[in-house]
């Protein structure tokens, strides 16, 4: 999309962005990150400390799950800085941006003060792991306004679900209470820009409807830089925290299919109904993989569980 064709749509949404930031001040809770960290287990670190596992009292996945989720937080100087390229730093758009920011960073540093003190993860890895990342400096980079609204609405919920269920796997009650206190946020976050692609479509729904299958077509949890991603990513999977049943069952079919209604939009452009009839056929794709993958990696927990009975 031409930048002129951005301009035009920032200006067309704004009074809605302006609604529906006015709806998020008023749904969200403030709340403190110090409040939420168990600091009274917290203890000095000896100079030749060499953190173990056992110290954590989590399983693998968890223990994957928050790695990753702390570090795609952490990653905030550049989703801040890539929202203000597409977003500007104006009005309406740029009040939100900063809100979005402001509450962004409460969440990496409550999962990081969290696994400071508990010492979930090795400090030093994660802090290398931090240090890594941030230097690499990459994050998915729509090219257009609006294929950054379709993608930001789709990784807020992934992120959202992704927190919570991390949290389901958290014994440990001070855990489990940060990742639903992040997940919350999250989903105010998902349901602002989820709104805000709602009114491109209605404005220019040819255009959104291209944004939306070409970021569907790409989608990908935000893990460049993160070490050892994808074998985090598999473990996640595994363990149904996150993966492309999910992704199907709880992101493309209600939030596409039903709040973005696409299979009942009219009069689109030739490129657009191309676009779209693609976008239905992935959907049903992903599905399909979804479940086979949900369905093995179940047999697979099923298998583990039984041998620790056994064992038992």
């Amino acid at each position: 999309m031409p930048v002129a064709a951005d301009a035009r749509t920032l200006a067309d949404l704004e009074p809605t962005v302006g609604q529906l930031l006015e709806r998020h001040l008023r749904q969200t809770k403030e709340w403190h990150p110090h409040a939420l960290v168990p600091w009274s287990r917290g203890k000095d670190f000896a100079p030749d400390y060499e953190w173990s596992p056992e110290e954590a009292n989590l399983t693998p996945e968890a223990r994957s799950a928050l790695f990753v989720n702390v570090l795609t937080e952490e990653n905030l100087p550049y989703y801040f800085r890539d929202s203000e390229r597409l977003f500007g730093r104006e009005g309406a758009w740029g009040e939100w941006v900063r809100r979005w920011t402001a509450e962004e960073g409460r969440h990496g540093r409550v999962i990081y003060d969290y696994l400071s003190v508990t010492r979930a993860l090795d400090p030093v890895a994660l802090e290398r792991a931090r240090m890594a990342q941030v230097q690499c400096g990459q994050v998915p980079q729509p090219p257009s306004l609006l294929e950054g609204l379709a993608y930001v609405t789709l990784q807020e919920l992934a992120t959202r679900i992704a927190h919570f269920n991390t949290g389901r796997h958290i014994d440990d009650p001070a855990g489990k209470a940060i990742m639903r206190r992040v997940a919350f946020d999250e989903n105010l976050h998902f349901l602002f820009y989820r709104d805000v692609m709602s009114a491109a479509v209605e404005i220019d729904p040819s255009s959104a409807v291209v944004a939306i299958a070409n970021q569907v077509k790409d989608f990908a949890m935000p893990g460049l830089g993160i070490t050892d991603f994808d074998t985090h990513s598999r473990i996640i999977a595994e363990a149904g925290i996150y993966d492309l049943a999910i992704h199907h069952d709880q992101i493309l079919q209600p939030v596409v299919l039903r709040d973005w209604n696409l299979p009942a939009l009219t009069e689109l452009s030739s490129i657009a109904e191309a676009a779209r009839d693609r976008l239905m056929k992935m959907i049903e794709r992903i599905g399909r993989v979804g479940q086979r993958l949900a369905e093995r990696y179940a047999e697979a927990r099923s298998a583990l569980q039984r041998e620790a009975a056994i064992a038992r």
